[in-house]
């Protein structure tokens, strides 16, 4: 009997430190952004389209490695004719780089269910390492029986560094697109 409960505690050590593979529930998870126009107002607007995998043997996340691609062709402000210009050589030239892409690097524990995430983002074929916030909202399993986790990721980028680079101005001098574009990856990951 002591040999089977070594054996089965074994195998449940084995089990736990095994990495557990997910992936982004595409239809609960939102990648968001937001860039100042003439100064005096926002204007926001969404990823519709998207992958992601992430791996994670340990409870806490904190080897938690993610790998996230988001399609450029899929933007969305609600506006037509703004869509297609930040489609353009003026910002993402989505027709010569069709994606954005995040690896992550390194993750550290904040304590209270926060984390520091840091990883290499590519836009424009420029690769910058960035770090940024991410919460984890906690693990549930839905009413199908499928394993979910939640995380909510928040941070800002300065366009022109990723060769963004329009630069109108209104007739006062303002920009019109701010260099500063704050974005919020709200995720639902998947038990793969």
């Amino acid at each position: 009997m002591k040999k089977i409960l070594t054996f089965i505690g074994a195998i449940l050590v084995m089990a736990s430190a095994s990495a557990q593979n997910w992936e982004l529930d595409k239809a609960h998870t939102k990648i968001r952004f937001s860039a100042k126009y003439l100064v005096i107002s926002d204007v926001d607007g969404e990823f519709e389209k998207f992958d992601g995998n992430f791996t994670s043997a340990k409870a806490d996340w904190t080897d938690l490695a993610a790998d996230v691609t988001v399609q450029v062709a899929s933007i969305s402000t609600d506006n037509d004719m703004r869509d297609k210009h930040l489609m353009s050589d003026d910002f993402f030239n989505a027709e010569k780089f069709p994606t954005i892409t995040f690896k992550s690097k390194s993750i550290k524990s904040l304590g209270n269910n926060k984390y520091m995430i840091t990883g290499e983002l590519t836009i424009r074929d420029v690769t910058k390492t960035v770090e940024f916030p991410l919460v984890f909202g906690g693990i549930v399993i839905d009413p199908w029986g499928n394993t979910k986790a939640g995380f909510k990721a928040t941070g800002k980028i300065d366009r022109k560094e990723f060769g963004l680079k329009y630069k109108d101005a209104a007739a006062t001098g303002e920009a019109v697109v701010g260099d500063i574009v704050e974005f919020t990856l709200d995720a639902v990951l998947i038990k793969k």
